[in-house]
């Protein structure tokens, strides 16, 4: 009993440096995390003789990893179908910055964060973080920003 304590402590340490904080305040290597410490756990029953519970759990695993996300994706809620995208839009100057955002809200782009400002050369840039389907690539997401009227520039980064 004391040897599996001290691996699950062990994998518990190194799983805990699997997990990242990112730039945009997302956090990532949870799952990476889980796996590792459901692995580990998946050894300690294989190696005191429990196979079939050791079958199982790899069973389990498998199921939770791979098959149920995306059960949940197909008939889960729409926000799990989402991404988000960041973009930077540079307008034309005398451009109508309240109608514009418009025009993106009405090509079915949830804006979820605007940054807007004044560049050197007196026009204005537009920061935005968008909620977008997945389906939609990101080249795509571009060409629709790019053909609105008054943008002279874009960036987009998913």
């Amino acid at each position: 009993m004391r040897l599996a304590a001290q691996v699950v402590s062990g994998i518990g340490f190194i799983g805990a440096g699997v997990i990242l904080r990112r730039n945009n305040d997302a956090i990532s290597g949870l799952t990476t995390a889980a796996i590792i410490w459901g692995a580990s756990g998946l050894g300690i029953a294989a190696g005191a003789g429990f196979y079939f519970e050791a079958f199982v759990g790899a069973s389990l695993i498998l199921f939770s990893v791979n098959i149920l996300p995306w059960v949940i994706k197909r008939i889960g809620p729409s926000q799990l179908r989402q991404r988000e995208m960041r973009a930077k839009i540079r307008l034309q100057q005398g451009t109508d910055i309240t109608a514009f955002m418009k025009t993106i809200q009405a090509k079915d782009f949830e804006i979820k964060h605007v940054r807007v400002r004044d560049t050197k050369e007196k026009d204005h840039q537009v920061d935005l973080r968008l909620l977008t389907f997945e389906a939609n690539h990101t080249t795509s997401i571009y060409q629709e920003l790019r053909e609105l009227e008054g943008a002279t520039f874009v960036e987009v980064e998913g």
